[in-house]
């Protein structure tokens, strides 16, 4: 399932959802502008598990939040960036600039902390918002329970458009998710996605959502 759009118009201009987009991709412009020391750019600012847990520094805490705004791809960019336009804006919306600023970013270091817990050797890079935005989708799914995405269906050469239910289109992103990263444990580290830290943000979304969100949005909140 692709999401496109979902239905919930926002009452203000979510500056700071544009301004995290347009970093993201600022930054990877920088990442292609390196050319051949693109390598040396992405392990100087990546997470390093392997780093972290071998001994806490300055520059080893900066580098989960240098890390959350660079990727490894075009497609890595497009896809995170798109959950990031469709859910952050309605996100930001219930929780104000400020908050949700603070929210992204901590979604990403509890999704950066989940990684490190499952992967503590890991010598690999690791780049990418996903963590971060997976705090967004977890989030979203509590503030907009009854909220409807217009998604695209791949049906084997045919694909179609629907309104489907948010908690659909994220519970399966969720489950896919926690499906992978069960299988993946036990299995040495070459590289790939990092479904823990997409388990680990999603849920620390679920949880700070209530603290985040203003008071209209909380009281509306579904407990689980």
């Amino acid at each position: 399932m692709i999401p496109i759009r979902d239905q919930i118009p926002t009452r203000r201009v979510p500056f700071v959802n544009y301004v995290l987009i347009a970093a993201n991709i600022f930054v990877f412009i920088l990442q292609w502008l390196a050319g051949s020391n693109q390598d040396a750019l992405v392990y100087q600012f990546a997470l390093i598990p392997a780093s972290f847990t071998g001994g806490m520094s300055l520059d080893n805490i900066s580098d989960i939040f240098t890390s959350m705004f660079m990727h490894a791809g075009v497609a890595h960019l497009g896809g995170n960036m798109l959950y990031l336009w469709i859910f952050g804006d309605n996100v930001e919306d219930s929780m104000g600039h400020g908050r949700f600023l603070l929210f992204y970013l901590a979604g990403g270091l509890v999704a950066s902390l989940a990684h490190i817990i499952s992967n503590p050797a890991s010598q690999i890079p690791t780049i990418g918002a996903s963590g971060a935005i997976a705090a967004v989708l977890g989030a979203y799914l509590v503030l907009y329970p009854n909220s409807k995405v217009l998604t695209i269906i791949p049906l084997g050469f045919f694909l179609r458009m629907t309104m489907i239910p948010a908690a659909i289109v994220l519970g399966f992103w969720f489950v896919l998710q926690l499906f992978s990263g069960v299988i993946s444990m036990g299995i040495p580290d070459v590289g790939g996605v990092a479904f823990w830290a997409h388990i680990g943000g999603f849920v620390a979304g679920i949880i700070l959502a209530k603290l985040f969100a203003k008071k209209r949005y909380s009281d509306t909140i579904v407990r689980w």
